[in-house]
Order: C-alpha cells, then sequence, then structure tokens
C-alpha cells in the first residue's frame, strides 16, 4: 500500500484523491451489490451463469474491463463472478480462448479487433484449429503509438517514413539488423506499423524484419536494442520516452482519424449458451466506457490503471496521454488538447463498425495473413454481432447510436481510401503488399 501511494504522490496525484478514489470504489461496489444477490436482474430474470472469465492485456484500452470491475458494474448486471484476467500475451490470449474457461482457458477478452476473426477462421491458431467469437463492443478508438528508438531522434521522425527508410538502408549497409516489433501478427498494431513503412516505401517484408514482443515487454527490448521501431499502446510509448530510450514518432490516429482499436470478443458457444450473461457483461462494460470517457475521471482510471494487478506502471507514464496531452519526445513540440487521442465512447468508439472489420480483413489479405479468396463480408456478418450491441444500448437508454453498419468512406493520412463497398479496389491500389 505504501508503494502504491507514494507512486501517486510523485506523479502528481494528491493523498486525498487517492483516499478518495479508493473510498468511491468502496462505495460504488456496496451500492452495486445491495440492489439484490443478482444485481439489477432479480426475481429469476437474471443472467443464465454469475460467472465469466475474462483474459486482458495490461494496457490503457482495457481500462473499460478494470472500472467494470472495480466500480462493481459487472456485479450491478448480475455477473457477480467474473474474473478479469491478465494474459502475458496476445499469443497467450489467442491459446485461452481456443482452451475457453472448461478447458482451463478463457470465454472472451479485450482484443486487437483483427483477432476474433483471425481465430474464427483458425488462420492464427495452432494446428488452423477454428473457434468461433463474436465481437460485441469496440472499446476504444485510436489511443496507439508508434515509436523510434533514440539513437533516431535527430530524424524527429513523424508520419513521413522517407527518412527512417534512408535512415534503415544505412544501418544494414553497416551490417546490422533492423527490426520492427509489433504485438501479434495480423493484429492491429502490426496493421498500423506496416500501413506507416509501407506509406514511405519501407517494405516490411523486404526491408526491415518485423518481430512479435508482448506489449509490456517492449520498452525493456527496445534498451537493449531489439527493434528500431514498435507500435504498442500506452503506457508502453510514455514510459519509454520517459525513460528516454525512445520517443514517439506518431499516436496512431494520425495515420487513420477515429480508427477502431481493441474490442470486445467472446467465444461465441458461451453468448449461444448464455445470451442474458453475454448482454449483462456488455451493459457492464458499455457503462465503464462511459466512466472512462468523462474527463473528470481520468486521473482515477490513471489510478486504477497504475495498480499491479492491472497494468502496473506508474501513474506518470499514464495519465497525460490519457488527458490528451502528448509530449512526444526528441524535441518535438508538445501537443495539448490532442485531437487523436484515445476516446472509450466519444466519436460512437463502443460501436462495432462492420465496416471497420472489412478494412482489417483487407489489410490481413494485403499481408498474406487471410486468404484474398475469402468471403470477408460473409465473416464479418458472422462474427460482429453489433445487433447485440444496439440491443444493450437500449437498455443503457443510449441516444444517438449510428443508423447503419458502416461509417461510410475512409481516408488515410496518405491520401488512399477505402470504400467499404468494394475493399478489393482499395488492395488493388496499394503499392507495397505480400497479397497478390
Amino acid at each position: 500500500m505504501t508503494k502504491d501511494v507514494s507512486t501517486f504522490l510523485t506523479s502528481g496525484l494528491s493523498r486525498r484523491t487517492v483516499l478518495r478514489a479508493g473510498a468511491g470504489v468502496a462505495a460504488t461496489l456496496a451500492a452495486a451489490r445491495a440492489l439484490s444477490p443478482s444485481g439489477v436482474f432479480a426475481q429469476g430474470a437474471g443472467p443464465e451463469t454469475t460467472k465469466a472469465k475474462l483474459g486482458f492485456i495490461a494496457l490503457t484500452d482495457a481500462g473499460p474491463l478494470f472500472v467494470a470491475k472495480e466500480k462493481g458494474f459487472f456485479d450491478k448486471y448480475g455477473m457477480t463472478d467474473v474474473e478479469v484476467a491478465k494474459q502475458s500475451s496476445w499469443g497467450t490470449t489467442r491459446d485461452n480462448i481456443v482452451l475457453g474457461s472448461g478447458g482451463g482457458g478463457i470465454d472472451g477478452a479485450h482484443i486487437l479487433t483483427p483477432m476474433p476473426y483471425l481465430i474464427t477462421t483458425g488462420a492464427m491458431t495452432q494446428n488452423n484449429r477454428p473457434t468461433e467469437m463474436y465481437i460485441l463492443s469496440r472499446l476504444n478508438v485510436a489511443g496507439q503509438c508508434i515509436s523510434v528508438g533514440q539513437e533516431y531522434a535527430d530524424l524527429q521522425l513523424g508520419l513521413d517514413t522517407r527518412p527512417f527508410k534512408t535512415a534503415l538502408e544505412k544501418k544494414k549497409a553497416s551490417g546490422k539488423e533492423v527490426k520492427a516489433a509489433m504485438t501479434f501478427p495480423g493484429g492491429t498494431h502490426d496493421l498500423w506499423i506496416r500501413y506507416w513503412l509501407a506509406a514511405g516505401g519501407v517494405d516490411p517484408n523486404r526491408d526491415i524484419q518485423t518481430i512479435v514482443v508482448p506489449p509490456a515487454q517492449m520498452v525493456a527490448n527496445m534498451k537493449v536494442g531489439t527493434m528500431d521501431c514498435f507500435c504498442v499502446c500506452e503506457p508502453w510509448n510514455e514510459q519509454l520516452k520517459n525513460q528516454k530510450i525512445g520517443y514517439t514518432a506518431l499516436t496512431t490516429g494520425e495515420l487513420w482519424n477515429k480508427h477502431p482499436e481493441k474490442a470486445l470478443a467472446l467465444r461465441a458457444d458461451y453468448v449461444d449458451k448464455n445470451p442474458k450473461a453475454a448482454k449483462a457483461l456488455l451493459l457492464a462494460v458499455m457503462e465503464a466506457q462511459q466512466w472512462c470517457e468523462k474527463m473528470e475521471n481520468k486521473e482515477e482510471l490513471a489510478a486504477i490503471c497504475a495498480k499491479r494487478n492491472w497494468i502496473g506502471a506508474p501513474v506518470a507514464d499514464t495519465v497525460a496521454r490519457m488527458k490528451g496531452t502528448f509530449d512526444y519526445g526528441a524535441g518535438k513540440p508538445v501537443v495539448e488538447n490532442s485531437p487523436f487521442m484515445m476516446h472509450y465512447w466519444a466519436d460512437n468508439a463502443s460501436y462495432p463498425y462492420k465496416s471497420h472489420d472489412l478494412w482489417f480483413i483487407a489489410e490481413d489479405m494485403r499481408w498474406g495473413y487471410l486468404p484474398s479468396t475469402l468471403d470477408a463480408k460473409a465473416l464479418v456478418d458472422k462474427v460482429n454481432r453489433e445487433d447485440l450491441w444496439r440491443d444493450a444500448a437500449k437498455d443503457l437508454g443510449v441516444t444517438g447510436a449510428p443508423e447503419t453498419t458502416s461509417r461510410g468512406k475512409e481516408t488515410f493520412f496518405d491520401g488512399k481510401v477505402f470504400d467499404p463497398e468494394n475493399p478489393m479496389a482499395y488492395l488493388d491500389s496499394l503499392e507495397i503488399k505480400k497479397a497478390a
């Protein structure tokens, strides 16, 4: 306890803030449990089971799961036995989803949006074993970053990777390897860093080696020179900058404004067997997303994320960017009130647009993770359960929900346009790709 409080104090939060946060959590839990033994589902109308095991990776976009647990939102909706379990990597998350809670694994997770498709098809599972999943909601938009090592500080890299390409070529000519780290093949971080590199003429399959590194190990690996750049969520980019090991080249919202990122996804068999329980989980997470979005809650959210059982990183590595202040490092201008900060609820961050899932599938086709012959629309209709989101939104009294499952055409920083009505035209327009 002493260590936690000292961490908060050195990061600019007062003892009073910490105590108030703890008292608030306790009060909310007590109020939720007082509703009834089954939360808001009473008189036999509750969920089929009160149990669920959800995985998460130590990243700030898992915040809604932390808050749903700490603030008693799972309890409120009758899910009184929810375990939110830290996973060591996205590969572990995948393996535990395939196992399911009955086999010692998990029922669902905070997850990279493309992963439910890669798992459902068996494209990225052991022995290509398909395990059907449903996406129930998005958890956030934007908020990831691409960081580079301090050796490139003089370049002050940003969206333009052409200077980086020159530097990489020079490094390779000296006999050294050049590597880009991401967190899971075909996942969001892989796709963001590939898009960034390719837009400036760097072929991620030829000009640089891409490697998989778990998020929490990114900073340590950059420190010992394992990679030249990486893409991951916070707090690891801010921590890298704070430790002067590297700096942030860009935040991924600069690549694609208000892009979709993580999702709440469950095994399809859990949802099919326990539709009320699945809805209760969704209600709890959506309410937590609304709480996380409020600026007045950001410091408390940072304090929750900092806890050892969640992320286990200092508040100082989390709170600034959570509030929209981006110090990129390397002498680059500090940005206040960034238009590219992570959102949990605003900008329809929670709604899982089917058009966005089509883009992820198209990019996974681009790099050879999924076959170009795949019926992408049929797969999205199978996995994306935006209908469940809409049903939960009605119960929460949500207004202003999207009228259609498409956000329409999307334009990227380099001028490329993705039309969800014609994904193949987008693929054809890309010069650097693995797919034929």
